[in-house]
Order: structure tokens, then sequence, then C-alpha cells
């Protein structure tokens, strides 16, 4: 009883004080008086030394009084100076203060400022968003407004080819941190007119531009419903990443499996657009986020669309087979070693047991152990510098695993056991941070329980996987439900682009065809054949 009425005294307490913050947080009006303005952008900004205040007289008589305010480094200074401040100067003698109106002196400042986008600002809170937003914006005495001209223009990466997705034959651009490159470059590959791009803000401090991209007519709208709905839901002070964005919405937040993909390339994003996803984009991220998303999207790749489909189906096929020794190999290992010898051939056996002779630690041990140094040796290949990381990763692995050998401490299938596994990490990175919790996991079951244990486990993680939703699809889907047209052409198969001529029937069908049902190439006939000799 004391605990509701005290959740009760709790939540009336929160509505009273989210009420008078309400009641507090009115907008204030930019005033007519130049220096009033000036005191109220400059309070709120304190004493940041990268704000830049102009102050200019101009007019006819030279009484008419301006400052333009911009933040050093997020505009184009010479943008600035010569679309804004030299035509200042230059037709100033046009004003004239005493025949013109305010309303009239400010159409007059607009028609001779060469600029692209200037926009009527009302308030001071609006006009201190601009300035943070890279924008110039400029004040005029008497005047009860200010002018915002676009004027951005701070440094940025190069597009270039994207490091963690590599292809033999694709494209070879990459998103970069700025925005609206980004966007751009996904407009270079959809050129339909209905390539929807719709602008957010997330973040209470940072302010975070936020854009979410899909394409019309082909997205089920309550998908993008969905994704509005999470995002305008975040309510935090910082949004530094996309990686932020995606912890906030995913759907299995306690899952160690991602429910929401993200990519690097513009080809890959654009991909799935056409399938019916919606792409997030966040300023200052190069990565973009796609969902709703499905397990089997992590074996694949673009060099799978590019390439012929057979030998990419065989190639997809051996991501299973590199997933399955990834999460497996350590357990089986340690079952065999452990309970199950009967079941290894007598010569390997014998092989194996002669291997581990002398060795102090029991099988459990030598695979948590190198398992680990692997993950130690990977991460400090990984945060330094490519050349360094390079030469520790290869000569760690060497000498730690020759050395423990040769000192008896591991045996020497431990050691290939564990260079296996690392192997086939590194065929799926998508997954990397589910197949390490999961070896480690199977690898102790199986010291428990043997065998038993890692099919008790493999069937725990096909329960959780046929539990896992995306944004409402099934994360095993088109295998469980089943669906077989799906399964068949892009899952375990690469079919042919000629026979994928509908989209998959996870994202939802709202454009179900996206070409033409006839598309197989034939060899021209004899009346075609006849003709081009006669020709």
């Amino acid at each position: 009883m004391f605990r509701m009425l005290w959740r009760k005294l709790r939540f009336l307490q929160k509505l009273a004080s989210t009420n008078g913050e309400q009641q507090g947080s009115g907008e204030r009006k930019i005033t007519a008086t130049l220096k009033e303005n000036l005191a109220a952008i400059q309070g709120a900004y304190g004493d940041s030394v990268d704000l830049i205040v102009r102050r200019i007289t101009i007019g006819s008589q030279r009484n008419l009084e301006l400052a333009l305010l911009n933040i050093d480094g997020l505009v184009d200074l010479d943008r600035v100076s010569e679309s804004i401040l030299t035509p200042l100067l230059v037709y100033s003698e046009k004003i004239s203060t005493k025949e013109l109106t305010p309303s009239k002196i400010l159409n007059t400042l607009l028609d001779f400022i060469p600029n692209e986008d200037p926009k009527i600002l009302h308030t001071i809170e609006s006009a201190i968003q601009s300035i943070a937003d890279g924008t110039s914006v400029l004040f005029v005495q008497g005047i009860a407004q200010a002018i915002e001209f676009s004027t951005r223009g701070w440094e940025k990466r190069a597009v270039d080819e994207p490091e963690t997705e590599s292809v033999i034959r694709g494209p070879r651009e990459g998103f970069i941190e700025t925005l609206r490159v980004n966007t751009a470059l996904l407009r270079r590959r959809i050129r339909d007119p209905k390539l929807r791009i719709e602008h957010f803000q997330v973040g209470k401090r940072t302010l975070t531009p936020v854009e979410i991209a899909y394409l019309a007519g082909v997205v089920n709208t309550k998908l993008v419903t969905e994704v509005k709905r999470r995002l305008e839901k975040i309510d935090t002070d910082a949004i530094l990443d996309s990686g932020y964005i995606e912890q906030y919405i995913e759907d299995a937040p306690l899952s160690i499996f991602t429910t929401v993909r993200n990519s690097e390339r513009p080809d890959v994003v654009a991909s799935k657009l056409l399938e019916g996803c919606v792409a997030i984009l966040v300023d200052g991220s190069p990565i973009v986020l796609t969902v709703p998303m499905v397990f089997w999207e992590s074996f694949t790749s673009p060099d799978d669309y590019y390439s012929r489909p057979y030998y990419q189906t065989l190639v997809r096929w051996a991501r299973f087979i590199a997933y399955a020794f990834n999460i497996l190999l350590p357990a089986i290992y340690v079952a065999l070693t452990t309970f199950h010898q009967e079941l290894l051939p007598t010569p390997l056996l014998l092989t194996a047991a002669a291997a581990r002779e002398g060795t102090p630690f029991p099988a459990v041990v030598e695979a948590l152990g190198m398992g680990l140094i692997f993950e130690i040796l990977r991460e400090a290949g990984i945060r330094l510098h490519r050349p360094i990381g390079q030469a520790i990763s290869i000569v760690g692995a060497l000498v730690i695993g020759d050395s423990a050998v040769s000192a008896g401490l591991i045996g020497a299938p431990m050691v290939i056991v564990v260079a296996l596994t690392a192997i086939s990490s590194f065929v799926n990175p998508a997954q990397n941070d589910s197949s390490s919790f999961l070896r480690l996991l199977l690898t102790i079951i199986a010291a428990i329980l043997g065998a038993y244990g890692i099919v008790m486990g493999l069937l725990a993680l096909l329960i959780h996987l046929c539990a896992v939703r995306s944004f409402g699809v099934p994360y095993l889907a088109p295998l469980a439900p089943l669906i077989p047209r799906d399964v068949a052409k892009d899952t375990i198969f690469r079919a042919p682009w000629w026979l994928m001529w509908t989209r998959p029937r996870s994202t939802g069908w709202v454009d179900r065809e996206r070409q033409a049902f006839r598309l197989l190439p034939e060899p021209p006939s004899e009346d075609q054949k006849a003709g081009e000799v006669s020709g």
C-alpha cells in the first residue's frame, strides 16, 4: 500500500515539474533592438571564442546597424564574404531608413544578397539553433526579425571505398560523416522521385540531425510509422553515432543478436530500400542502419549479387559452415576429449592422447584460455595502427601458440582448433558479437554435459531465434515461417537475377513485382539467324 502511494506521489511530482518546465519554456521573440538580440545570443553561448559577431553600419546615411553571427569552422568564410558581406557594403547606399519601412528594408536586403536559401526567423531560440547548425544569421536594428543564410562549409572526408565491406566486383564508394552527402549517394542510385527522405532531430543537447529514407509505393506504411514512433520516443542528451540509435530502436535489446542491419555501402542500402526496407542516416556517422533485418542477411555480401550465382551459392554455403565452426569447434573438441572418446577413431584417439600427454590443464581450461588470448590479439590488432596491428596479430599467434605447445602447457590439437575457429570468425564479421558469446557458452556447457549439453544449447538457441522479431518481421524468415519462394531465391541459394522477379515477402508486399516475369536470356531464333545471314 505504501509503495502504491509513493508511486502516485512520484507521478504527481513529475507531472507538476513537467508542467512547470512547459510553462517556463516559452520561446523569446526577436526584438527590434539589436543590442538586446545580441545580448541574448551571446548569453546563450557564453564566452565561446568561436562565436563570430560582425557588426556593420550601412545605409545612405550610414545609420542602419546590422550584426552577422556565425560559428567559426562551421561556415564557408569565402561564401560569407562574397554572398553576404560584399553585397551589403556595395549596395548599402540603396537603403534609406527615412524612406523605407522596416518590412521594405528587410525585402531590400533579401533582394540584393545573392544567397540560395534565405529564411526569416522570429525567435531567439530558432536563431541560436540556426547558428549551431552552421548557418549565418543577420540581425537588423529596428526590425523584430532575423535572416538566416545557408553558409555551411565545414571540413569533410572525401568519398572513399569502405574498409569494412570490401568487394572484388562492384562500386568503390562508401558513406562519410556528412549527412547530405550520404543522401546524395542514395539519390544517385535511386533516381525515382518516390524516394522519400524525412528529417528528425534527436538528442536534447547534441540536437543530432537524423533522417529516414524509404521508397514510397514499395515500403509498407506501417513500417515507416513504427520507425518514426521509435525515433520520436528517444529522449536522451546525446546521439553521437548511429550505434546509439540502433540500441534505442531494436526489438530485442537483451538478445545477443542484432536486429538492425548496418552498412557503409550506398549500393547495399539502396538494394534494401528497393526491397521495402527503411534506412536511418545519422549526421556524423558513416554507418547507415536498415530495418527490418533477418538473420540470413549476415551471410550475404555485395559480391553475391555482382557475380555469377552458382559460385556465389557455394561461397554462401561456406559462410554457413564457417559460422558453425566458429561457435561449435571448441565445444565439440572439449566434449570429445572429456566425455566421448569412444566416438573418435582409434588412430586419431591415440594421436590426440599422445599430444595431450603431460599437459597440466583440462581441455576446457585450454579452450577458454586460448580463446581469451585470441580475443586479446584480435583487439590489439584492431586498435593499433594497421602495419603494427597486422604484425602483432601474426607474430603473436605464431609465437604464443608454438611456445605454449613447446612448453607443454597445451596440446597441439587445441592450437589447430583455435586457429580454425579464428579463421572462421573472419568469414562473417557481422556476427562476431554473437559468435564470441555463443562459443564461450557452448564450450562451458560441453565441459559440464558433453554432447548432450551442446544439443540442448543449440535447441535453446533455435527457440530464441524463432522468438526474435525485427520491426515485426520474424528473425528467421523465410525459413521460420517457411516461405519456399524466398528460400529458393536468396537465402540458402543465390538464384540468378532473372529468377528473382518478386521482392522478399517478409518485408511486406506493397509492390510485389520488381521486374518482368520472363527475362531468361535466350539465343536468337532461326528466323533471326536467317535475317542476319541475308543482311
